[in-house]
């Protein structure tokens, strides 16, 4: 049973988790977004329903999918170990929680992001072109900081996302205590062990914190209630 003295730890493990998956949903999904909004190529679409597919399949399917990529019988964990005597070690471990949190939440930074960035101004673009800018000045000079708004919603939405996974990160991560007990697996504990304060407690912080995303989102991108 899980006495209120030991929120803390499930609370800072869910803030690093999301906090790291949001860092990867940054540089991953920004970047992977820009690509999708500005560049033509064959299987677009494909790529594009592949990387939206984790908004749609049920958690625990994804999670899935992150054991067999990454778990330790997997051929990537086979041939770290073959070649370089390497082992992944990201299964039942908070780096796990933090994959599974990050494959679940980055969907959201890739289509806010990709709104953003198609919703610009074409001809700004072009003008910078005509100054002598390639495709990544252009991303980094120009259509980055016109988008920020938009950018800077998809990450909160991603955060806010990654600190409520539950089915995955307990797929890849599991629920050990003092180890990978995130938030939400801590109010599944709670609620177990009939623990019905803790549990109480641990969802009043979220629904004050989810609530404070979506807030800040709708402003980042001017939704007005």
């Amino acid at each position: 049973m899980t006495a209120l003295s030991d929120i803390g730890f499930p609370l800072r493990l869910s803030l690093q988790v999301a906090s790291v998956a949001t860092l990867l949903s940054a540089v991953f999904g920004v970047g992977t977004a820009y690509v999708l909004a500005r560049v033509r190529f064959r299987g677009k679409s494909l790529v594009d329903a592949l990387l939206t597919l984790p908004m749609v399949l049920p958690p625990v399917v994804t999670g899935y999918y992150l054991l067999v990529m990454f778990g330790r019988n997997s051929v990537l964990a086979t041939w770290l170990r073959g070649a370089f005597g390497v082992e992944l070690g990201i299964t039942f471990s908070w780096w796990g929680a933090a994959v599974a949190a990050f494959a679940v939440s980055v969907p959201l930074t890739i289509k806010t992001t990709r709104a953003a960035i198609e919703s610009l101004d074409l001809s700004l673009l072009d003008a910078s072109s005509t100054l002598g800018r390639n495709e990544f000045e252009n991303a980094l000079y120009v259509a980055l900081p016109l988008a920020k708004r938009g950018i800077a919603a998809g990450l909160v939405l991603s955060f806010a996302r990654a600190l409520g996974e539950f089915g995955a990160t307990i797929m890849v991560a599991g629920n050990i205590p003092g180890s990978t007990n995130t938030m939400p697996l801590e109010i599944y504990s709670a609620v177990v062990y009939g623990d019905w304060r803790t549990a109480t407690t641990l969802v009043a912080v979220f629904t004050f914190v989810s609530g404070s995303m979506l807030w800040l989102a709708n402003r980042l991108t001017g939704v007005r209630a």
